[in-house]
């Protein structure tokens, strides 16, 4: 490990730095966002521990550039080493020694490419979650005047074209004129997630890793792309079953002495990235029963002998480990490997 460490605290416009001197001397100083580049170009290679926060992304691949050995660490890992009050030296001097312990918790840096695929996720993301706050409203609205639709976004697209021609309901000429509104910005966030999924596919397509991932059962355009760019080359973590317990596919355990309990998942790490890997490996299970190959005789029997669910979850960790492999070694799925 490198023996000059430093530990800074991001932030939007003044960073705060903490290390210390050969004689164990703390070392704190204050830098303004304009004097940061200049100021760690003129030191010496250095260990950077960051916490993985906004903008740390970009620094890491700033410092790297200059020849430092950055180590961008998760926010959890380094609050358990402040000491005192919060501050931003304190901060610093936890990150300080979160960066040197041996079992410290990592970030991957994410490129430029990676964060363009994260940001058309989290676009889609937010236009999804306003169309379905969007559908849920206009329903609400709707049973206040006596017309109760069915349950699911395609029952509010179906029905409220015929409520607004119906000229025999309850509808006033103001509530007509509202609904009518609504339904059209209804029309518009369906055109935009589309415009996103269309280029989510294409971009697909273009990566050489999330096309190569599309061959595994489970996964599509969407979840192909987004795990592609938490991936990356899959240096951030160790093995693939660290991989998977990152994202929470894995038990949790609270275990004491030699008695070793196991618990449910840990929905630790991303919520996004588990949901997708288990969605589509619930897709899986659905259609694997009365098929041949080695992995629907694998899961029919998972499904036999502990559920629908379980098997669904185990199936997420399976692929999950099947994507980092694949990242890390750079190779095809293997069907029955």
């Amino acid at each position: 490990m490198n023996s000059n460490v430093v530990g800074l605290d991001t932030a939007k416009s003044i960073f705060h730095l903490y290390s210390q001197a050969a004689n164990d001397r703390p070392v704190k100083k204050k830098l303004r966002r304009a004097e940061m580049l200049s100021y760690f170009a003129n030191l010496p290679v250095s260990l950077i521990g960051l916490e993985a926060c906004g903008g740390a992304h970009y620094w890491a691949r700033e410092l790297t550039k200059l020849g430092h050995e950055v180590v961008l660490l998760n926010a959890k890992f380094v609050k358990a080493f402040v000491v005192g009050n919060k501050n931003d030296f304190n901060d610093a001097e936890a990150i300080f020694t979160a960066v040197t312990r041996p079992n410290k918790r990592k970030v991957a840096v994410k490129d430029d490419a990676q964060q363009d695929m994260q940001m058309l996720h989290r676009l889609r993301q937010e236009r999804v979650a306003e169309r379905t706050a969007l559908a849920n409203q206009m329903r609400g609205f709707l049973a206040e005047r006596g017309i109760v639709l069915a349950t699911g976004l395609n029952s509010v697209r179906k029905a409220l074209p015929l409520i607004l021609e119906d000229a025999d309901n309850a509808l006033t000429s103001t509530g007509r004129e509202l609904f009518a509104e609504q339904y059209q910005r209804l029309v518009a966030i369906d055109a935009d997630i589309k415009a996103h999924e269309q280029r989510i596919s294409r971009l697909c397509e273009q990566n050489a890793l999330s096309k190569r991932f599309r061959d595994v059962p489970g996964v599509g355009p969407i979840t192909a792309t987004i795990l592609a760019s938490d991936i990356g080359d899959g240096k951030g973590y160790t093995r693939a079953r660290d991989y998977a317990a990152s994202l929470g596919v894995v038990p949790r355990q609270h275990s004491s002495g030699d008695k070793q309990v196991l618990l449910g998942i840990s929905k630790r790490g991303n919520r996004y990235l588990r949901t997708l890997l288990i969605h589509g490996a619930r897709s899986v299970l659905k259609v694997c029963s009365g098929k041949t190959d080695p992995l629907s005789r694998w899961l029919q029997g998972l499904i036999e002998r502990r559920g629908f669910n379980k098997a669904a979850v185990a199936l997420a960790n399976k692929n999950a480990r099947i994507l980092w492999a694949m990242a890390t070694q750079g190779k095809a799925y293997r069907a029955g490997a």
